[in-house]
């Protein structure tokens, strides 16, 4: 009997239609929120007939379900972060998929005296003096950490401030900008979801440009020894998708109000 079961349940199944396969991606809210997967996800079903179910995730946490085997592939924004990730042997290998680029966003009366400048720490300084509201993600996300780097080039540590103006909301980047616009706060932002947050308020972009604010995107393939055998094929599938001349062209078509959010990031 315990041989007959196995294979009378295998013909069984013979008959049935083999579901379609599906990736879990972890995604950093960046680039859900911006509306990119909803453009570009798509496009990829139709082609290939394979679901992605997108867990959208500040990038510490999309690490975290990753590193406990609960997603098949990776998209996220915080180079250290990676590069413990892969130390610690959940990753293979980390390609670069699209870039932008982060902004500093405050309020139109800009306190700190601080628009027009292209060197973020030494806005964050600026900032700092003044004691001018900030909000901070404070989610571990890749945003957060960015944040907190920016903070370290100008020589200062969030951890020592005092006298409440400086913010932390444990929230996502939709709720920063909306806490920022509420309380005229400055605040760090990735370009994407700025072009496409609709609640702006007062606030306006005043730091852009420059090197420390370079937002760059990676696609990590999973270590295969931990993750869903079944779903690997089809992670690979997406990953290389992503890279290639299709996926690259579908996120260099994405605008909002007319502004290219992500500029594809794979090499040729």
């Amino acid at each position: 009997m315990r041989n007959w079961l196995p294979v009378f349940c295998g013909t069984l199944a013979l008959g049935a239609a083999a579901p379609p396969p599906s990736v879990v991606l972890a995604s950093t809210t960046s680039v859900e929120n911006s509306g990119l997967l909803a453009h570009i996800l798509p496009v990829f079903t139709r082609e290939t007939g394979i679901e992605v179910r997108v867990l959208s995730l500040g990038t510490g946490q999309a690490l975290a379900v990753a590193a406990h085997g609960d997603a098949d592939l990776v998209l996220v924004h915080d180079p250290d972060a990676e590069r413990a990730f892969i130390a610690a042997g959940h990753g293979v290998s980390t390609r670069e998929m699209a870039w932008n680029d982060f902004v500093v966003v405050g309020p139109a009366d800009d306190p700190a005296h601080v628009a027009g400048g292209h060197d973020a720490p030494v806005a964050f300084a600026a900032i700092r003096k003044a004691e001018a509201p900030f909000v901070s993600r404070g989610d571990k996300s890749g945003t957060d950490a960015q944040e907190k780097r920016l903070w370290r080039a100008a020589s200062l540590d969030p951890a020592s401030f005092k006298g409440g103006w400086y913010r932390e909301i444990g929230g996502g980047m939709g709720a920063a900008l909306n806490a920022a616009a509420a309380m005229g706060a400055y605040t760090l932002a990735d370009r994407g979801t700025w072009l496409s947050f609709g609640n702006k308020g007062s606030l306006r972009i005043v730091i852009e440009g420059g090197g420390a604010l370079i937002n760059r995107y990676d696609v990590i393939t999973l270590n295969p020894n931990e993750h869903r055998a079944e779903a690997r094929e089809a992670a690979e599938r997406l990953a290389d998708w992503l890279l290639s001349p299709d996926g690259q062209a579908a996120i260099g078509r994405y605008q909002v109000g007319g502004e290219q959010l992500f500029h594809p990031g794979a090499a040729p």
